[in-house]
């Protein structure tokens, strides 16, 4: 290691959720990644870790010291190894899936042991991405990042860490059974200054690294009724924040909201606490698209079906020309007005009252205004998607997913709107990226929103379909609507500078410098 960077801080920031979806935190962890890279003064690496599978290790930083030295070639075989065990389908047949649910339950109890006796830390090895940027650019930043960003981030090398995220959870939650607080696995972080953890962590790191949580929002607690896995989701949350905010670790929220709702879980975390927001991706920004566009890609992104949730999401058609007089009809008249969601389809997000708005504003003022609807299906969907039925067998609603970015700029441009009807977030990003592309947007009035996007959107009562249609009536069909319109065009393009990473990476540049000075 050369004397430049032998000082630089060693980051180390927990990939995980970038292994899966477009939106949300994976989106901000990418977009993080790709940030705290173009920083001079920190040398940052990825930790590669799965919810559930238990990953082949990489090499050990001391191969070649009491082991037998690995050949380039079986350097290159163990990382090869290490994507095989991220990427393999599910077992083929009742055996291999009883072994690896054996294999599991194994590791559990060797870990669960471990802890509580203090014997040993959950080691990390290393994954060097030099002959693999193909695999570390299409599963960890593709669905985010520009194609300018693939040398930074497909070339930046990882941490694996082979144990499973539920089972560190699981044991953290069994010494509940013996202590009245949690003790989680020690992460064996040496030389590492600084691991940022997404969502609170179940681990404890070395005493010379700082932990430093990204904390997204307290909903799992705050909001139990509207998440997956309700008892599971609310334990993991609450109790490894409690050993997070013991063990002294910092927090770096997405909004002062979500901050306050943390002090007031935990008031001692006041002071290790601050608010660093969400950035923006460069694929959102203000540019002519011409509506024509629109229709194509409803066709290429409609959402089919989902085989995992045993749904299918289109109409009945008897043939292929049936099919295509279908959509002709529904998208073939290019002066038609729609509204845009953008979220995960599940009740926190209040898909419902939209859709309630919707048809009141369908039937009593614009019969031509359509609804897309862009996500993937969440938990406890079914009473959404069955309310959605009819209008997607009418062709006045339509579900896309896997939208990439540039199509989600086009669909963001020429929206009537993009409504924001959720009942709880920490951030939300749908409002921002509208405002980046030179959309309109309508949001819910709930503290969070009110914070991000301040005087550029509208807002309604989340709790009321009555709010929501006056507020779309006063934004789109209201005499003095295109006046109204241009001036949260206007406030949109400055309150969303706001979001850029050059006004973001300095914050975070600030704060890891502080906490290193000062661990």
């Amino acid at each position: 290691m050369n004397n430049e960077t032998s000082q630089k801080i060693k980051v180390l920031l927990e990939m995980r959720p970038a292994l899966d979806g477009f939106a949300g935190i994976p989106q901000e962890v990418r977009l993080l990644f790709s940030g705290l890279r173009k920083i001079e003064s920190l040398d940052v690496e990825g930790m590669i870790q799965t919810p559930h599978k238990v990953l082949a290790r990489g090499t050990m930083d001391n191969d070649g010291y009491f082991t037998k030295k690995l050949s380039p070639a079986r350097k290159i075989n163990r990382y090869s190894r290490v994507i095989v065990s991220l990427t393999d389908k599910p077992k083929r047949n009742m055996v291999d899936s009883l072994l690896d649910d054996v294999k599991k339950q194994l590791a559990s109890i060797k870990l669960f042991l471990m802890t509580e006796l203090g014997l040993g830390r959950v080691k990390l090895t290393r994954f060097e991405s030099g002959s693999f940027k193909d695999f570390t650019w299409r599963a960890l930043f593709e669905k985010t990042l520009p194609i300018a960003d693939f040398d930074l981030v497909s070339s930046a090398d990882h941490r694996i860490c082979s144990m499973p995220w539920h089972t560190m959870h699981k044991v953290g939650l069994s010494s509940l059974s013996i202590t009245s607080t949690p003790k989680y696995p020690v992460l064996d972080t040496k030389g590492i200054d600084i691991l940022i953890g997404q969502t609170p962590y179940p681990a404890r790191v070395d005493r010379n690294t700082v932990l430093i949580i990204r904390y997204h929002d307290a909903i799992p607690v705050l909001m139990p009724h509207t998440i997956s896995d309700k008892v599971l989701h609310q334990s993991t949350h609450f109790f490894a924040l409690m050993s997070n905010v013991k063990s002294g670790a910092w927090f770096a929220c997405v909004s002062e909201a979500t901050r306050q709702d943390l002090i007031m879980l935990f008031p001692e975390a006041a002071d290790h606490s601050v608010t660093i927001y969400n950035m923006i991706s460069a694929h959102y920004f203000n540019e002519h698209s011409a509506f024509e566009r629109i229709p194509k890609i409803i066709r290429s992104r409609l959402y089919e079906s989902d085989l995992s949730k045993k749904i299918d999401l289109l109409p009945k058609f008897s043939g292929f020309e049936q099919k295509e007089r279908f959509y002709q009809q529904a998208l073939g008249d290019t002066n038609f007005k729609y509204l845009l969601i953008v979220s995960t389809i599940e009740p926190r997000k209040n898909h419902t009252r939209l859709l309630a708005a919707w048809e009141a504003l369908n039937s009593d003022v614009d019969p031509d205004i359509k609804l897309i609807v862009v996500g993937t299906l969440g938990w406890d969907h079914s009473f959404i998607t069955n309310a959605f039925r009819q209008w997607i067998d009418r062709g006045q609603l339509f579900m896309l997913n896997a939208v990439p970015a540039p199509d989600l700029r086009v669909l963001y441009r020429n929206a009537a709107a993009t409504v924001c009807p959720s009942l709880g977030e920490g951030f939300d990003f749908s409002g921002v990226e509208s405002m980046r592309c030179g959309g309109i947007t309508i949001a819910s009035d709930i503290p969070v929103h009110r914070e991000i996007y301040e005087d550029a959107a509208e807002y309604f009562d989340p709790y009321t379909t009555l709010s929501l249609v006056k507020t779309l009536k006063k934004v789109l069909y209201e005499p003095d609507a295109p006046q109204v319109q241009e001036r949260m065009r206007q406030r949109g393009a400055d309150v969303s500078l706001r979001y850029l990473p050059e006004k973001i990476l300095p914050q975070w540049e600030r704060f890891l410098k502080n906490v290193t000075v000062n661990k």
